[in-house]
Formats: structure tokens, C-alpha cells, sequence
């Protein structure tokens, strides 16, 4: 396995050994069938104070298996590894998990590594979102607090322990990530490795159905930011055998990795698109380092690139909207999102507080209990845009997104002709590297969507705040419309006024939990 491997076993504790021990000899159907069979009796009793989504605190006694891999042959295991925590009782009351869902809560950010080898209870995996900063689950004001609640600190949302005290059982899975470097230089958690790693948890928990509590045929995942668009793409891409070699070099159990239920929240997805979408939806914001705004001639190309994608992809919008096109796209968005989403806030204020609201937006219009305004309105209320352009294929490749597709000892590399042709860092390739291409495909949902891939998830639920510009408006709505189009259940709404990462209303989506898996716990 290799000294990186060594390390990470070392990391997770006698799991992990066991399965370095298992890869010494036989077949990779033995070690798969011995290893990563999961010991239900390998556990802690915990007894936690853990608030539910609307801050109220509750005792949960609840049993957490520690860390242990999830594939036969990691190449780092302190990544490759995942926690489950399945509650006894809350409150006193006796809780039964023989059907309750399950759900998969990444805590992955910014394309980058999360690992749960150190986590000693629930809600605990570590992720690093751009910048360092920690990265997992969505923020909001439902559940605030810190300290074994389910707030956590800056009211950080922690969907895993909102999980638990409801009555799910709750995985949390490692993944490696794109800064993850060994002592010869190489990259190893580039992509496709984060979503190759999800599929092998799903595979794993799959595998030990009946060991593992709860219902593994009801998996939801859930995840944020690059979290949200590796939950939509474990959700799109399903039992797709373009993943299978990278999941046998692995020694992923010979299992389904197809999920019951996405969670995705404002997901960075769509890459060899996202830059053309963000010009379309950003382009004439000022930018928030500059106070200017971008080059308009660079802006002007990308958001025709858009043009030309969107139609291609011929969706049609939810609600019977009809062709969704660059045309059309303001008007979509305003007419089913953004309106509404200021409707739904500002119905929720009392009254004198909705008063001063709309006197300091006077650009909003409030009649009949609806709030109405123009897009032009709307890109003006939101102000400065957080990225450049390009602002994922960057042509001085200091974007994450040319991290996350760097190789080998390269730790950076473009993804898109465009921003290849306008290099400024003395690249003279004309051509992008030829894997890029399958990568591209392996890491983006809207593909298998479009494909109508038959193992993908039917129940997507996606939110994104109305203020986020870390990208388009318009990646989260494909996504939605690709998945409505096929027939499947969508819950696609905005949050007013939030920013990048908010989760306003989980307790909605814990109830919708239940009603899709038809859980009655």
C-alpha cells in the first residue's frame, strides 16, 4: 500500500491495521468479504446534550463505531475511513433504527480533504474549505449555540448531529482532497478521488446491510459548497461503471453504490461550465478585492460560452416554465426563486420590522403579501462579486478548481480551452492534457443526469442563499431542472439575503427525510 497508506492505517487504529494486514495475501473478493465486514459490537456508548433544529437541548445516548476504512486497499486510510453513530435512546425513550434511514453527511470543502480518524463522537469530521478555513455543514440560525449542540460555533449548522436526535442513523465518510501531497511530491487526492472515495462509503455500507443499523437501501446523503456537489453527483452518477477501476484499485466492496436521496447545498458543480455561468449571472457586479469590474471583453466570451451550453442541454424549467436558455434564464430565476424566497422572508417578519425592511430596499415591491422586483434590481441588491475572471479555470491557474485537477507532481493544470488559450503563466500546450476530458465527466452530475442514468437518486433536495456568489445561480437550477426533467421528486428553493453555505430551514429537511424514505420513527 505504500508509506502514505502506512500512515493513515497507523492514523485510524486496529480497523485500520487489520485491513493492511488483510492485503497482504489471498484475493481481493476474500479481503473484501473479510476486512470490510463491519464488527456491529466495535463500539462506544455515548451519552450527549444535543439540540434539535429549533435549539431545543436533548439528551441522546447514542452508539459510535470509530473509525475504520472503508476499502480493502487505501492509499490513506486517515481519509479513507468513516464513523457511524446510531441512537439508543433520546430523552429516555427507547429508538428503534431497524428502518430508520441513513444518512451520509460529508463534511468535504473546497475540493479539499476531510477526515473523521480523530473524532470521538458524533458531528465531529474534519474538513478544510478554500483558504484553510473548516468546512462542513451549512450555517444558519436554526440550532445555534456551541458545545455538543447542534449549532456549533458562528451558528455552523451540523447536520450529523441534527441527524442523530431525530432517530437516523448517521455515517460520516473521509475523502481525500486536492492539497493532499506525499514526501515525493505527488498529489493524491486530485480528481476523481473525492467522489471515488464517497462511492466506496456508499459500497461499504452497502455490503454490510443487515450488520450495519438502520436502512441501507435508504442512504441520503448530504453535503456543502464542493460537499453539495459531490452529494449531487454520488446522487447522479449511481452504479455508473465509468467509477469501477478506480474503485477496484481501491479493494470498494462489490456492492451498489447508488443512493435513495440527495442533499445538496449551494453545490459547486458543473466546472468545465462554471465559468461562462458565473459571467452570465455576476458579470457586470463589481468584484469585491477590486471594486471594479472584470474585463468586459473576457466576460463577454464566457458568458456567450454559457449561451451556447445552456442551449444545448435543453431543459426545461420547473412549474412549467418551459425552454430554460440565457434568454430566458433572469426571468426564470426571478419568477421561481428569488421572488419568492423575498416573499417567504419577509411574510415570516413582524410587521414593523418588514416596514423597515422595505424602506431600506426600496427597490422591493410589497402588495398583495408578494414581494416583486427586477433582475436588475436583484444584481444590484446583492452587490460585489466574490471571484475573478475566469473565476474556476483562472489563467494564472490559482484557482481551486485547477488544484483539483492538477497530477502527478503538477499541482495545477487547466480544465477549459479557454482559459489554456489565455495561459499567463507561460504554458505553450495548445491542447489540454488528454485525461481531462474523463475527468471532467467523472466529476460533474449533469452529465449522467442528462443521460437519464438509471441508478441515480429520485429525490434531490437543494438549497443555495440568494446572496451566495462563490457561483451561479444557475449551476443549483440545472441541476434541479436535469432531475425534474427526468421525473424526479425536486425541493429546489433560494434563502433570502443568506450567503454561501446557509441552511435556514433543516428542519424541513429532516421532515423530508421522512417522508421520502416513508421512515415513521
Amino acid at each position: 500500500m505504500g508509506t502514505v497508506a502506512a500512515a493513515g492505517v497507523a492514523a485510524v487504529g486496529g480497523g485500520a491495521a487489520s485491513a493492511q494486514a488483510a492485503g497482504s495475501g489471498g484475493t481481493r473478493a476474500t479481503r473484501a468479504s473479510g476486512a470490510l465486514v463491519f464488527d456491529k459490537d466495535d463500539h462506544t456508548e455515548l451519552t450527549e446534550t444535543i439540540k434539535d433544529a429549533a435549539g431545543t437541548g436533548h439528551e441522546v445516548v447514542y452508539r459510535f463505531y470509530k473509525a475504520r476504512p472503508y476499502v480493502t486497499d487505501p492509499v490513506d486510510a486517515a481519509y479513507q475511513s468513516l464513523v457511524v453513530s446510531v441512537p439508543v435512546r433520546i430523552d429516555g425513550k427507547a429508538v428503534d433504527t431497524t428502518g430508520a434511514p441513513v444518512v451520509l453527511a460529508n463534511a468535504i470543502g473546497g475540493y479539499m480533504p476531510s477526515s473523521v480518524a480523530q473524532a470521538t463522537g458524533v458531528g465531529q469530521a474534519g474538513g478544510a474549505g478554500p483558504s484553510g478555513s473548516p468546512s462542513a455543514s451549512p450555517t444558519g440560525t436554526p440550532g445555534g449555540g456551541t458545545g455538543g449542540g447542534a449549532g456549533g460555533a458562528g451558528g455552523r449548522v451540523n447536520l450529523a448531529q441534527l441527524a442523530l436526535v431525530a432517530g437516523y442513523v448517521v455515517v460520516e465518510p473521509g475523502a481525500r482532497g486536492r492539497s493532499l501531497v506525499d514526501a515525493s511530491g505527488t498529489y493524491y487526492g486530485t480528481a476523481p478521488a473525492a467522489i471515488v472515495d464517497l462511492k466506496a462509503a456508499v459500497r461499504y455500507l452497502r455490503f454490510n446491510q443487515g450488520r450495519i443499523p438502520g436502512d441501507t437501501d435508504r442512504i441520503v446523503s448530504t453535503g456543502t459548497s464542493a460537499g453539495g456537489a459531490l452529494s449531487a453527483l454520488l446522487g447522479a452518477s449511481g452504479d455508473s461503471p465509468l467509477y469501477d477501476r478506480y474503485l477496484k484499485e481501491l479493494g470498494a466492496a462489490d456492492a451498489s453504490d447508488a443512493i435513495f436521496a440527495t442533499g445538496a447545498w449551494c453545490p459547486i458543480t458543473d466546472l468545465e461550465h462554471a465559468d461562462g455561468a458565473y459571467e452570465w449571472n455576476w458579470g457586470s457586479n463589481v468584484t469585491q478585492s477590486t471594486g471594479k469590474v472584470v474585463d468586459q471583453g473576457v466576460s463577454r466570451e464566457l458568458r456567450a460560452r454559457f449561451a451556447e451550453y445552456q442551449a444545448s442541454l435543453k431543459l426545461r424549467g420547473l412549474n412549467g416554465f418551459g425552454p430554460l436558455t440565457a434568454r430566458t434564464y433572469d426571468r426564470y430565476l426571478l419568477t421561481t426563486y428569488l421572488q419568492p424566497a423575498a416573499t417567504a422572508y419577509l411574510a415570516a417578519l413582524p410587521e414593523s420590522d418588514r416596514a423597515a425592511y422595505l424602506a431600506a430596499n426600496p427597490f422591493l415591491t410589497w402588495s398583495g403579501g408578494k414581494a416583486t422586483f427586477t433582475w436588475e434590481d436583484y444584481l444590484a441588491h446583492v452587490g460585489a462579486r466574490k471571484k475573478t475572471a475566469p473565476a474556476f479555470d483562472a489563467f494564472d491557474l490559482s484557482a481551486a478548481e485547477n488544484n483539483e485537477f492538477g497530477t502527478g507532481t503538477t499541482e495545477a493544470r487547466h480544465f477549459t480551452d479557454y482559459g489554456l488559450r489565455n495561459d499567463t503563466t507561460g504554458l505553450t500546450a495548445k491542447r489540454l492534457d488528454g485525461d481531462i476530458p474523463e475527468l471532467l465527466r467523472l466529476m460533474n452530475p449533469m452529465h449522467f443526469l442528462k443521460e437519464g442514468n438509471p441508478g441515480r437518486s429520485r429525490h434531490w433536495w437543494i438549497r443555495l442563499g440568494t446572496d451566495d456568489t462563490d457561483t451561479a445561480l444557475t449551476v443549483s437550477a440545472n441541476l434541479a431542472a436535469a432531475a425534474d426533467n427526468l421525473g424526479d421528486e425536486v425541493d429546489h428553493a433560494y434563502y433570502w439575503d443568506q450567503g454561501h453555505g446557509a441552511d435556514t430551514d433543516p428542519d424541513a429537511f429532516l421532515a423530508w427525510v421522512a417522508r421520502v424514505t416513508g421512515h415513521r420513527g
